[in-house]
């Protein structure tokens, strides 16, 4: 298997696999296609998977209370393993199967943290994110949530902390200097966090990305829509890559691996085979002109 280039999360001084794994999938039911293709996987078989995982050379796992069991899942199966990855999760959505709620009060995000230290069975999260609702600044304004995942950073039940959002309020949480890392959407679909990612290197912070891949359209799944149905720049680069999806995931995670400011991609699935699958095609060269191309293909569409 090919090895995993390793990569600074900022100034935190941890270093992360440059694809990392997202942890939606193994503990909600989630993603397109009917219902069993939605269905989370069992318990035995999510511990294959994340084994699997870092059995690859991955070494992130980012999760989350309102992945319903990912907590649970990750804590009964990667106890053992701990030392061997960085462990991201994140607060404020809180788990309430089958639904969520959002709750950005000290007392429930005290009580959140302590929650998902015992679920993932650790003594201490390496990065503690702020899952961000319908009103991101109201959490920022009235400041409980920083002040408890601050409490719980002194208190050594965190390392560092991080904001999972886009737009206006992520330039906010890179100018507070609360946060050591961002995590922010981001793909050659949807390029326009390339300046904030920029602004976020500058000032030493760790990215991590999520959506890399489009949310699937930069992958095979795109042809499973009509091309009439599809988001503007998707036909666009099927084209320019002859209907070849392969090439195009192969582009979009190139795209994401040439930004140094990028810490890692989370590449989240049921399946461990298309975390392989992305890890050997960023380890395959490509086509540098052709990666321009699609770059300026996306811009004009």
């Amino acid at each position: 298997m090919a090895k995993i280039e390793v990569r600074p999360i900022g100034r935190t001084g941890l270093t992360t696999s440059l694809i990392g794994f997202g942890a939606l999938e193994i503990g909600r039911d989630w993603g397109v296609g009917n219902a069993s293709e939605r269905t989370r996987p069992s318990e035995d078989d999510a511990g294959k998977t994340l084994h699997a995982v870092l059995d690859l050379g991955i070494t992130l796992i980012d999760t989350a209370s309102a992945y319903h069991r990912s907590e649970e899942r990750i804590g009964q199966s990667l106890h053992g393993r701990r030392k061997e990855f960085v462990l991201a999760t994140k607060c404020g959505e809180h788990n309430n199967e089958p639904e969520t709620f959002y709750d950005f009060s000290f007392d429930a995000i005290r009580r959140s943290i302590d929650t998902s230290l015992r679920l993932l069975k650790t003594d201490i999260i390496d990065i503690l994110q702020i899952h961000f609702g319908p009103n991101p600044d109201k959490v920022l304004d009235d400041g409980e949530c920083v002040g408890a995942m601050k409490e719980a950073r002194a208190a050594g039940k965190v390392r560092f902390l991080g904001a999972s959002v886009d737009g206006p309020v992520l330039s906010r949480c890179i100018a507070t200097g609360d946060f050591d890392m961002v995590q922010v959407g981001y793909s050659l679909l949807h390029q326009g966090e390339a300046e904030r990612i920029a602004e976020a290197r500058r000032r030493g912070m760790g990215v991590f990305i999520r959506s890399g891949l489009g949310g699937g359209w930069l992958t095979s799944s795109a042809l499973r829509v009509k091309r009439k149905d599809r988001p503007p720049g998707v036909n666009e680069l099927l084209d320019l890559c002859a209907g070849d999806t392969e090439l195009l995931t192969s582009l979009a995670l190139h795209f994401l691996a040439q930004n140094e400011g990028i810490s890692s991609v989370l590449v989240g699935s049921k399946s461990v085979d298309h975390v392989k699958k992305a890890i050997i095609l960023l380890a395959m060269p490509v086509d540098e002109d052709l990666l321009a191309k699609a770059e300026r293909v996306v811009r004009k569409a």
